[in-house]
């Protein structure tokens, strides 16, 4: 099988969990390629992300590990076996590999989760909003950087999944732009929360209770709780955050700020007082 020069986000997570299979099983990457009858350079491509692996070696690896959660066995085997080739492929080569990333896993959830404490999400951002924060980036990008980087942002915001929004009134006032993008801005975080699938709430300055200034995140629910990924924002990009105890502390994260936000209908009043201030 063709070595894999640069595994995307998600066939690094299947490679993640193979390994923690091993590991549980305490066996060696050696032992483990004994029961396949390959040599032990083949499970470490594998458990790199850098090989792929067919149905039935995975689920022999699984059976040999003593894995009995057959839900999570097929979920795997899904990763494994999936050839989607989805839009983000045009952009292969001419943005970072995270722009794809973010995009293949919006294609996979199954549902979205966001807090936004100082931008408006990229999911939400209007054309202006998205062009502004992108040229704040340093080094400053070309005209054509640029351009690829809005073009792709406003391309993932095709979702029909369940996605919801918490964002603090930071967010909703720092402009980024003018006071016309905005206004703008505003407006269409106003439309899409009438969106069947979409939820946005509101923590205001002035309410009590949030502790949770540095709770930035977006949370992907994958096919199974344990497959959910979590990223956030890092000075070098993104961070994909997969393992269970982290998944389950970012999922308490989140209950707690959405607990102390405005409902939606009070969100969606604040968000048009805000728009009629400016």
């Amino acid at each position: 099988m063709t070595t894999r020069r640069e595994p995307t986000a998600r066939q690094l997570r299947l490679a993640v969990e193979l390994r923690r299979l091993r590991d549980a099983a305490g066996l060696s990457a050696r032992q483990a390629a004994a029961l396949l009858g390959v040599n032990a350079v083949q499970i470490s491509h594998i458990e790199a992300g850098l090989s792929g692996v067919s149905e039935e070696r995975l689920r022999r690896l699984a059976s040999h590990y003593a894995c009995t959660d057959g839900e999570f066995i097929d979920a795997l085997v899904a990763m494994a076996t999936d050839r989607t080739r989805g839009w983000w492929e045009e952009y292969r080569g001419l943005l970072p590999t995270s722009f794809l990333d973010l995009a293949e896993l919006d294609h996979h959830a199954t549902f979205l989760r966001e807090v936004a404490i100082l931008y408006v999400p990229g999911l939400l951002q209007t054309e202006d909003y998205a062009r502004a924060v992108f040229s704040a980036r340093v080094p400053e990008l070309t005209h054509e950087e640029l351009e690829l980087r809005v073009h792709h942002r406003m391309r993932r915001q095709q979702i029909a999944i369940p996605y919801e929004l918490v964002i603090h009134e930071a967010a909703l006032r720092i402009r980024v732009s003018d006071r016309a993008a905005t206004r703008a801005q505003l407006a269409k975080l106003l439309e899409r929360s009438e969106a069947d699938n979409v939820t946005v709430r509101v923590i205001p300055f002035d309410l009590d209770g949030f502790g949770g200034a540095a709770s930035s995140m977006t949370h992907f629910g994958g096919p199974l709780p344990k497959l959910d990924t979590v990223v956030r924002d890092v000075p070098h990009g993104s961070a994909f955050i997969d393992s269970e105890a982290q998944l389950n502390a970012f999922r308490t994260r989140f209950r707690k700020v959405e607990a102390v936000s405005l409902d939606c209908k009070r969100s969606r009043d604040f968000i048009n007082r805000l728009a009629q201030e400016l």
